[in-house]
């Protein structure tokens, strides 16, 4: 296994420090705890880029979500032209979204039904997505948590929840799944009862 020694270390932060620490400084990043590695060193740069690549990972699920949402818009706009009765129109677009992301054609109509319900039902998740606070698995448990719900009640629990104010900042996903399930039955318990009662029994 190749190890990176001291000087290419260096050479691997030279390449892409600048730009990429100079972007998260410039969109207010955290400051980055490094624990027992100390700032200003090869491995507290490299420790530092971890977590703004990281950021930018989010960043860009964010912004394929948008991507999606608007590719899913304008076909079916395509499809009205073409003359496709309403019924049939989006047939196709997760097949398309998968086939873009090199993911199975399941996995695709999943990440685009994450993506509607990012972009036109919960707009603070998406936020905290887009900066960085949120990666797409914990949006994907907040998004989840709150499929029973109408869409006004979905809206007001992303709200509540503010995650993109820092709510679940160090906080672990059962932190954030409780919180997205409490909020869930203060606005309408009988759908999450109901949602807990058929998981339990698609499990036996």
């Amino acid at each position: 296994m190749e190890r990176i020694g001291d000087k290419q270390a260096g050479a691997v932060v030279a390449l892409g420090r600048a730009p990429v620490v100079a972007d998260a400084v410039q969109r207010g990043a955290a400051p980055v705890s490094t624990g027992a590695v100390q700032a200003g060193t090869i491995s507290g740069d490299l420790i530092e880029q971890l977590r703004v690549l990281e950021e930018m990972k989010s960043a860009i699920t964010a912004l394929q979500a948008r991507v999606a949402v608007a590719f899913d818009l304008a076909r079916r706009a395509e499809q009205a032209e073409a003359g496709i009765p309403v019924s049939e129109r989006g047939s196709g677009v997760g097949a398309q979204v998968a086939l873009a992301r090199r993911e199975s054609p399941n996995r695709g109509s999943r990440l685009l039904g994450l993506a509607k319900a990012l972009v036109l039902e919960m707009p603070r998740t998406l936020a905290a997505l887009k900066s960085g606070q949120l990666n797409e698995w914990r949006a994907t448990l907040l998004v989840k948590e709150t499929a029973c719900l109408s869409v006004e009640d979905r809206c007001a629990v992303d709200e509540e929840l503010a995650p993109d104010t820092g709510t679940f900042e160090g906080k672990g996903d059962k932190a954030i799944v409780a919180a997205a399930k409490a909020a869930a039955y203060r606005r309408d318990p009988r759908s999450v009862v109901g949602r807990a009662s058929r998981a339990a029994a698609e499990r036996m």
